[in-house]
């Protein structure tokens, strides 16, 4: 006698991405700084992209006119602690551990700790949106190891890179 065993019925597509979504709306509107320096971030599967749009309150030397480099070395800091805190949250979201209408401020699990940030500026950031992914190189339970590139016009043309190094908070 063969029994037949029921297989439970995978999740729809749109239930699936709309607790993505929602999930890092949660994740990038529940910072601060990020809102107010324009910071948004779109994913397609699971690649993440930061876009930081131009706006006259991020020109540093209004005479080239150019990006703030600290607005700059910002935008890319966030974008790595964003993608450490995506991955994090990954398995959870999944799982469904996590629910995305608990995410803000207040609790905000795995947010990693910048140990420290080392930033090459390869040119002058231009008086236009700007785009950041990161990578990361390395993580473990408690170390993290980033590589974030940034551009504006031409992903093969970049205007700043950027490796930084994190402290994972214990889940």
């Amino acid at each position: 006698m063969s029994r037949s065993v029921k297989r439970p019925r995978p999740e729809p597509v749109e239930v699936i991405k709309k607790r993505r979504d929602a999930t890092l709306s949660a994740l990038v509107g529940s910072v601060p700084y990020l809102t107010f320096l324009g910071i948004t971030v779109e994913r397609h599967g699971d690649e993440l992209t930061a876009i930081l749009p131009f706006s006259d309150k991020l020109i540093g030397n209004p005479m080239l006119p150019a990006i703030h480099g600290g607005v700059t070395a910002a935008f890319l800091e966030t974008a790595a602690v964003i993608e450490l805190s995506w991955v994090s949250l990954w398995e959870d979201m999944e799982s469904g551990k996590l629910d995305p209408g608990t995410l803000g401020p207040d609790n905000l699990p795995y947010l990693p700790k910048t140990i420290d940030f080392s930033i090459d500026y390869l040119r002058s950031g231009l008086p236009r949106d700007a785009y950041a992914r990161a990578r990361i190189v390395r993580q473990g339970r408690r170390y993290a190891s980033v590589h974030v590139e940034a551009w504006q016009d031409n992903r093969n043309k970049l205007y700043t890179q950027a490796t930084g190094h994190f402290l994972m908070p214990s889940k």
